[in-house]
């Protein structure tokens, strides 16, 4: 799996002009899910989006949580993040999980976000849909997690 988390002022997704999520002060995560993921892989990268710390502390250096900061999570599901342009410019996303393996680990990674801070700080895109993808990018600050290579 691989989540782009980005560091918001504030995030919002609309589907037919009207909001299916928003939040403020936190993260966009653009989730994709690859073929071979796992339910434990989505797991650990919750665990791993939750822990990262690049909020900045008193002394301006990125130290500090999502928790630390009491921020939210915006989570919108990105099948394109797997695209493949190695044979030309039309990708393919041979590479991506199948729509109903990728929802069921969206889920697993969305539900493991909201048991560990609480489920009125997360919100979702909508599984499929044509989204429009708002974000107030702070930084501006992005980082790729990946879930390949994780310890036992």
């Amino acid at each position: 799996m691989k989540a782009l988390v980005q560091r918001v002022v504030r995030g919002r997704v609309t589907v037919g002009g009207q909001e299916a999520g928003a939040i403020g002060k936190g993260y966009v995560v653009l989730l994709g899910v690859r073929q071979g993921d796992t339910e434990e892989d989505a797991r650990h990268l919750a665990h791993r989006t939750i822990g990262l710390r690049v909020f900045d502390d008193a002394a301006g250096k990125m130290n500090l949580d999502l928790e630390a900061v009491g921020g939210s999570v915006l989570v919108v599901s990105q099948f394109t993040l797997y695209a493949d342009t190695r044979k030309g410019n039309r990708p393919s996303f041979i590479d991506a999980a199948s729509p109903d393996r990728a929802d069921a680990l969206y889920r697993v990674y969305v539900d493991a976000l909201k048991q560990a801070l609480g489920e009125n700080r997360i919100a979702c895109g909508v599984f499929r849909a044509s989204m429009e993808v708002e974000i107030v990018n702070n930084g501006p600050v992005t980082v790729e997690l990946l879930s390949e290579g994780r310890l036992a």
